[in-house]
């Protein structure tokens, strides 16, 4: 089933999410290190979703959809859904098909935060922020990163409000 993307008028077949994502964006660089970072944690992401399994955002999708936060710099959750629902390189990068519909902000804030309370999300992140290919991303001209947002997650830390 074709879907339209960003209400562009973009008509693409969910197999064309991955063809229709430029070849050269700095995403599909950390996407193989986040990818390398969830292959590392997959028995405890396994344990986490046999735990509980009233989450309706998986903890791999949620950990990507967190970095495009800081990434981009999305202000709030609910602008991120926003983003998630009509953004293509977004929603190629956390994992979702064409037709796939974006979550609701307060479950995502609520699997967000218990994610943050355990220990795999400063695993994971701090996996990706100590990659070299993503540490050299953090200063380019191409793609830059205020890394506070990061640095407290990974940490465990709440920033101020």
């Amino acid at each position: 089933m074709a879907t339209t993307i960003g209400g562009g008028g973009i008509d693409l077949p969910p197999a064309a999410m991955e063809a229709n994502t430029w070849e050269n964006h700095p995403l599909r660089m950390i996407r193989e290190v986040v990818d390398a970072a969830l292959g590392e944690l997959a028995g405890e992401l396994a344990r986490l979703r046999s735990e509980r399994l009233t989450r309706p955002i998986p903890p791999e999708r949620l950990l990507r959809a967190m970095l495009l936060q800081a990434f981009y710099g999305i202000r709030s959750e609910r602008q991120l859904m926003a983003w998630m629902e009509v953004d293509h390189l977004l929603r190629w990068f956390v994992g979702f098909e064409a037709d796939d519909v974006a979550w609701d902000h307060p479950s995502f804030v609520t699997n967000r935060d218990r994610l943050l309370a355990g220990a795999i999300a400063r695993k994971f992140l701090a996996a990706v922020i100590v990659d070299p290919q993503v540490k050299r991303l953090l200063a380019s001209d191409h793609f830059s990163v205020d890394g506070t947002l990061l640095m407290a997650w990974a940490s465990g830390k709440r920033l101020a409000a």
